[in-house]
């Protein structure tokens, strides 16, 4: 073919498959076939490690839990999406991850240090028996990476680029709050923060950055600071943390059993955030319009 013949253009299941929705079948097809085969490879090798609110998992545990949906990712964009996996790639591992690390650190210390203030948040000791390493798997590694891929990873970004930024905000932190639904002492509120405060939050941290690191070292980072150190419950699952603690006041400042996600103070600090952040990406002009706006641009004769 010469240099002046146009290429043939794709054929129509190549069209499908490539097509955001296609896309987004073919990634949760993937993970749920995987997951089939490493979940009875994993069963057979008989118990290991427990519930991961609890410390009790093991490394291995995570591997297999993990390996199925980093899989599938990778299968999506190295053989459907044919491009580089820059969201992951290994020179921004470091940075981005401690940076995220650091950052989940301090805004969740921020919505303590608030509650503090409040009279909300009251220490009473420490306890030095926390199972450090199983919480860190289970709390931060796995929902950091799991939900990170899948949240922000697939359905945002490909969203994002198919239907527009503000599309896939709403959508993203919608989806993100109700699979939060069914945690314990879960309500319509409670979702509803995790959608507002977390889904659009990490929407435009992805958007700004376009890292999945930051973005798995950020809510590793807050679900580990949240429970283990300071002992809070994370998304409704009670937690033993460093600090010996109890949260007292109306529910709507505290969040209630559920924890401090469902807290109006963490709903204002993050939602301040996300605003500083979708300013950054108005000023760089890097929303997407919505599909229905965009221009067409006519190829030049």
């Amino acid at each position: 073919m010469s240099a002046n013949e146009a290429a043939p253009p794709p054929s129509l299941p190549a069209r499908v498959l490539r097509s955001p929705a296609g896309r987004i079948v073919i990634f949760f097809v993937s993970l749920f076939l995987i997951g089939m085969v490493t979940g009875r490879i994993h069963a057979s090798l008989g118990p290991s490690g427990g519930a991961a609110t609890s410390g009790e998992i093991t490394a291995l545990d995570e591997v297999f839990h993990l390996f199925p949906v980093v899989l599938a990712y990778w299968l999506l964009v190295r053989s459907i999406e044919n491009r580089p996996m820059d969201e992951l790639a290994a020179r921004k591992f470091a940075p981005h991850v401690l940076a995220g690390i650091v950052g989940g650190f301090v805004l969740f210390s921020l919505v303590v240090g608030a509650l503090w203030a409040l009279g909300a948040y009251v220490v009473h000791g420490t306890n030095p028996d926390v199972p450090w390493l199983g919480l860190i798997l289970g709390l931060g590694v796995g929902p950091g990476v799991l939900e990170e891929i899948v949240s922000r990873g697939v359905l945002f970004r490909i969203i994002d680029e198919g239907l527009g930024t503000w599309i896939a905000l709403l959508l993203s932190a919608a989806v993100f709050g109700f699979l939060h639904i069914w945690n314990p002492h879960a309500t319509v509120w409670s979702a509803l923060a995790i959608a507002l405060e977390a889904g659009l939050l990490f929407g435009l941290i992805y958007h700004v950055t376009r890292s999945l690191w930051l973005c798995m070292g950020l809510h590793a980072a807050w679900n580990v600071t949240q429970g283990p150190f300071y002992g809070i419950a994370v998304s409704g699952f009670a937690q033993k943390g460093w600090l010996a603690s109890t949260l007292q006041g109306p529910d709507w400042l505290t969040g209630g059993e559920f924890g401090a996600e469902a807290s109006v103070v963490a709903l204002c600090i993050c939602s301040t955030l996300t605003a500083i952040l979708l300013a950054i990406a108005i000023r760089r002009g890097t929303l997407v319009p919505p599909f229905w706006a965009r221009r067409r641009i006519k190829p030049v004769a």
